[in-house]
């Protein structure tokens, strides 16, 4: 069996020339194996490269028992020699988050001696899970000081130590290696198993933000972007801020502030706003008298907790239906109420001969109808009160 060389242990390789090994029909396609490939297969929690083989797409990459097989859509002749291309982007802000993910971990790992439990990167950034937990002040330090190693611009390296030297070396890793292991050293920050590609020094990751943590398992999650990432989230962010200053007619550093006593206003006004519905409701209850007959009211000014409240109170006064209405565009929202009928039973009926839709509870059912008031009093042979 043929092992595909990696030539992705050097992130920064572009292109390359292969050979073709084999070829055969899948599926979704064509399964292409080279001899050697600069394409990073999926695993340990990212996405395989994207890129082109003599111009075909790259549509996928997984690796089967050491052979690296490419999804295309077209079909290669064994021998022949091709060239690939990297989707050079997209790997280098791969590689900014990879690398700036290794930084944070080995820095908390250094600081609190949490092992890296989880990884995941995707289309919103990178989660990194951490075995204990940290207060919003740790997170901070962590953050500074993986800025530091950053600006520090130390030289990262990847290599393969043999069976008897990795019996030597501490290094961090999610699982239990024990041949074929690749290790990660950023000088004085980390050393870590890791089989992706990854930047040469780590001036070239840019800026590492921490976006928000949260406990998860125990420990806690972290939600990170690095490099160009970053700066995209950074710029967003500050499109919206600027967006929201200008909306409220705010300096952008007091945005928080005044979106604070814009919050006040509204609770202010809500509190005003609820009065008002209580004093409209019992405006509404005060019509209900003792009474054995189906009552109905019908108003324009009732939200669905003062609709129902209505109903309440007089059910407690009136032994029939208990009927209060409020007018939609094409007919009127309903709360029907009653201590005597199952009205779970009723609101097939009822609904069919009003045009409407809904139901609940044998004591109260809503809903609405497309009926006028005339038809809804009729079939309820009801009063309005």
């Amino acid at each position: 069996m043929i092992v595909t060389k990696r030539l992705y242990d050097d992130g920064h390789i572009k292109e390359f020339d292969a050979t073709v090994v084999a070829c055969v029909p899948c599926e979704k396609g064509f399964l292409l194996e080279l001899d050697q490939t600069a394409f990073f297969p999926n695993g340990g929690g990212q996405l395989a490269d994207e890129g082109t083989i003599d111009g075909v797409a790259v549509k996928n990459v997984n690796e089967e028992q050491g052979r690296i097989l490419h999804l295309v859509d077209s079909s290669f002749v064994a021998g022949e020699s091709v060239h690939g291309v990297i989707d050079w982007d997209l790997r280098f802000g791969r590689m900014q988050n990879h690398t700036g993910e290794h930084i944070v971990c080995g820095v908390a790992h250094s600081l609190f001696g949490y092992e890296n439990t989880g990884f995941h990167m995707g289309t919103f950034g990178i989660t990194a899970d951490l075995s204990g937990p940290l207060t919003e002040e740790q997170v901070r330090k962590i953050e500074y000081l993986a800025n530091k190693a950053v600006f520090d611009n130390v030289e990262v390296t990847c290599f393969y130590p043999d069976e008897n030297e990795l019996e030597t070396i501490e290094y961090r890793s999610k699982l239990d290696l024990t041949e074929d292991v690749r290790l990660v050293r950023i000088d004085s920050y980390d050393l870590c198993a890791c089989c992706a590609p990854h930047v040469r020094r780590t001036g070239e990751v840019g800026i590492i933000k921490i976006l928000s943590h949260q406990s998860h398992r125990g420990g806690t999650r972290l939600l990170l972007k690095c490099g160009f990432e970053a700066l995209e989230d950074y710029c967003g962010r500050c499109a919206s801020i600027s967006a929201i200053s200008a909306s409220l007619c705010a300096k952008e550093n007091e945005v928080a502030e005044a979106v604070e006593h814009l919050k006040a206003e509204k609770a202010k006004l809500d509190y005003q706003i609820e009065q008002m519905n209580k004093e409209k409701t019992l405006k509404y209850i005060k019509r209900f008298k003792g009474t054995d007959s189906n009552v109905c009211v019908f108003t324009d000014d009732l939200d669905a907790d003062g609709l129902r409240e209505t109903v309440n109170a007089g059910k407690l006064l009136c032994n029939g239906i208990v009927g209060v209405f409020v007018h939609a565009e094409d007919g009127y929202k309903y709360c029907l109420g009653s201590n005597m009928l199952n009205l779970s039973a009723f609101a097939k009926q009822f609904n069919s001969a009003l045009c409407g839709r809904g139901g609940g509870k044998p004591e109260m059912i809503q809903g609405s109808v497309k009926a006028s008031k005339e038809e809804i009093l009729k079939f309820l042979s009801a009063e309005e009160v």
